[in-house]
């Protein structure tokens, strides 16, 4: 119970960056950096949804509140792309104001929620705001049965299973079988599902198998315009939830009172990207893969599945510094990766690289720097 001058123990133990011990020199870099650690898109997005592409003569409203649930222009548009009732949409502030809300509304203080990992680097903290706990369950890389897998982690305070799709760091897709196999998993335990799916137009080696068809009545899936359509700068996200009206009454309540409404241009925006930007994601999800691929050749590692990262474990090349020393030998450089840890307690070793964060042959000589420091 904290008193002035002291914060909660649930704020205080978040990270407050995921480079906190790097930012300093990398705000100081000059010349050419290859800012491989941001899951972000050089490319800007679709022509006719871009923010100068909106005027307020055009779009009446464009500078006030909209509906908190969601401009009514957008949620009609993704109720009929998703064919689904409207009720069942929370437009957020990006897909991690949609999980923000799912936390808040699902999570009582101490309840458990089981994070298949290596994962999102702030997925943990978007549970931990929210006073519930993240248990890390080492998923992608690990054999036998989703049961098998999760089992040994649940605990009676078990609330939540968070489900990443294609994955943020490593790329997988997870087929039809894993899917139906944790829709049954969670059914049989009482769980509410979790299932970001802000990679699904970027699944390159196997199409992407939506979550909640395996357990439709406990799913809530949130997506993103920032990935989906590079509007990250936006932040405009939205969640699907459950047919019940009652739940997502209690996910709407949660954003209401913390970001209330994503901003009314962003909507806008969203709203004429999803008319006009089918092209620009199949030739984003052309390019992307080209970009990956490289990489991954050059690097001598397997090709991503989806999404816009590679997840290397650089293990062999770390000495008495560790995973620091090494990112900081990167940094000198103008190489910045993202470490292992942000996405897992078990991946000390490994560095995460995005592919997509610059025009191509900025990301090429960067990878090409990463692997002389490795040495292939």
């Amino acid at each position: 119970m904290p008193r002035h001058p002291d914060v909660s123990a649930a704020a205080h133990g978040l990270p407050s960056g995921v480079f906190s011990r790097l930012a300093h020199r990398i705000a100081a870099l000059e010349g050419e950096v290859a800012p491989l650690h941001v899951g972000d898109t050089w490319l800007e997005p679709a022509v006719g949804a871009r923010m100068q592409d909106l005027d307020a003569a055009s779009e009446p409203g464009l500078h006030r509140y909209t509906n908190p649930m969601g401009h009514p222009g957008l949620t009609a548009a993704l109720a009929r792309r998703r064919d689904i009732d409207p009720a069942r949409i929370l437009v957020s502030g990006g897909a991690t104001g949609g999980l923000c809300a799912a936390a808040g509304a699902l999570l009582d203080p101490g309840d458990e929620v089981l994070v298949l990992a290596p994962f999102w680097p702030l997925i943990t903290g978007v549970v931990r705001a929210a006073r519930g706990v993240p248990v890390e369950v080492p998923f992608y890389d690990r054999l036998g049965t989703v049961s098998e897998r999760l089992t040994p982690y649940l605990g009676p305070k078990t609330a939540a299973l968070y489900v990443n799709t294609p994955s943020n760091p490593g790329g997988q897709v997870l087929d039809a079988q894993t899917v139906q196999a944790l829709g049954a998993f969670a059914r049989a335990h009482d769980l509410w599902l979790w299932s970001d799916e802000v990679y699904e137009d970027y699944a390159y080696t196997a199409p992407h198998t939506p979550v909640a068809p395996a357990a439709p009545e406990r799913t809530f899936t949130v997506r993103s315009f920032s990935k989906a359509y590079g509007m990250a700068g936006n932040r405009c996200g939205y969640v699907v939830g459950p047919s019940d009206p009652a739940v997502m009454q209690e996910l709407r309540k949660i954003g209401v009172h913390t970001f209330y409404s994503s901003p009314t241009a962003s909507q806008i925006a969203a709203t004429r990207v999803l008319e006009v930007g089918d092209g620009w994601v199949q030739s984003a999800r052309d390019l992307y893969r080209r970009s990956g691929d490289a990489a991954a050749a050059r690097l001598g590692v397997d090709p991503p599945q989806g999404g816009t990262f590679l997840f290397l474990d650089v293990g062999e090349h770390l000495g008495d510094g560790g995973l620091h020393d090494f990112l900081s030998v990167c940094v000198d450089h103008n190489l910045v990766l993202a470490p292992g840890t942000a996405c897992g307690a078990e991946y000390g070793s490994f560095v995460r690289v995005c592919f997509t964060s610059a025009p191509p042959d900025v990301v090429a000589r960067g990878i090409e720097r990463l692997a002389r420091i490795l040495g292939r």
